[in-house]
């Protein structure tokens, strides 16, 4: 599998980065599999998070076992310094490692949320001490907020060494509200490494009235596509625009499909990737309003 340098962390991550979210659906034994089934294929990138059910501790046992072939990513959505100081410890607890090679500001949304995690007191307080304790390695930020958010928040941290936002074809359509285009653009030129979610978002769910969540056919925030047909084309086009790594979607049914498809990566035409934006014109954005990652 093809790997791109992680901005300037040093780090040459895949093309596809595992989200073990989908760990979480899966007993123990499940979960064990499809951790070796990833590594197989090559994948060097794992995404986890505190609120990811038990995804932590289902990685755990071979994430222990393979700590050498795993850059490691993982998050907080506390924001203020005692909160973030201890998700870091618990996170590195059910995990069983000694340091988180990428942590991140999980899921900003709001500007009040930014002025939090950046005065003093804030959670850039707690990562910042434990990065010199050597309980992690670099600072990365995540969100499917507006693009204009994570722009400030590339401005306001000047340690800020990734950032994880959402591109597929619907939101390359909607225009300047979900122009995250901007945001990978801005990332590349000051040298941070570029992470994509929701590169296989088809659309929102319908209402929970219309169809409850116990009846959706996939555990993701969002519809996604989930062909393998579909799957290819949806990578193709996100590592086409460029970023460091796109991650899976998190229902672990999708999982090989996306695993084949990023293995057989090799580009797509500015074209091919026009006529998509055009065809997913009118499609209802799957980001930010309805979704969490």
């Amino acid at each position: 599998m093809q790997t791109r340098v992680l901005g300037e962390t040093g780090h040459e991550s895949t093309i596809m980065t595992f989200g073990a979210i989908a760990l979480n659906w899966l007993e123990q034994d499940g979960a064990n599999q499809m951790v070796e089934h990833v590594l197989d294929y090559g994948v060097n990138h794992f995404d986890v998070a505190p609120t990811y059910g038990d995804a932590e501790l289902k990685l755990g046992p071979k994430l222990r076992q393979h700590r050498d072939e795993i850059f490691l990513g993982c998050k907080t959505q506390e924001r203020e310094y005692e909160g973030a100081r201890h998700k870091i410890e618990q996170s590195l607890t059910r995990l069983g490692v000694e340091k988180i090679d990428l942590y991140q500001i999980h899921g900003l949304e709001y500007e009040e949320e930014l002025d939090t995690i950046t005065e003093e007191g804030g959670a850039l307080d707690a990562f910042r001490e434990a990065r010199d304790e050597g309980k992690i390695d670099h600072l990365g930020l995540t969100s499917h907020g507006a693009p204009k958010l994570i722009l400030d928040a590339i401005d306001r941290i000047d340690d800020l060494e990734t950032v994880m936002f959402p591109l597929n074809p619907v939101v390359c359509a909607t225009g300047a509200d979900h122009n995250y285009e901007a945001v990978l653009e801005r990332a590349t030129e000051k040298g941070i490494g570029t992470l994509v979610i929701k590169a296989f978002a088809d659309g929102s769910w319908p209402l929970t009235d219309e169809l409850p969540e116990t009846d959706r056919p996939f555990a993701n925030w969002y519809e996604p596509v989930a062909t393998p047909d579909e799957i290819r084309e949806r990578f193709d086009f996100a590592a086409s625009r460029g970023p460091t790594s796109v991650v899976n979607a998190g229902d672990p049914k999708l999982v090989s499909m996306t695993l084949n498809a990023a293995t057989r990566y090799d580009g797509m035409n500015e074209a091919t990737q026009r006529s998509l934006i055009e065809q997913s014109r009118h499609n209802t954005s799957p980001v930010p309003e309805q979704l969490h990652h």
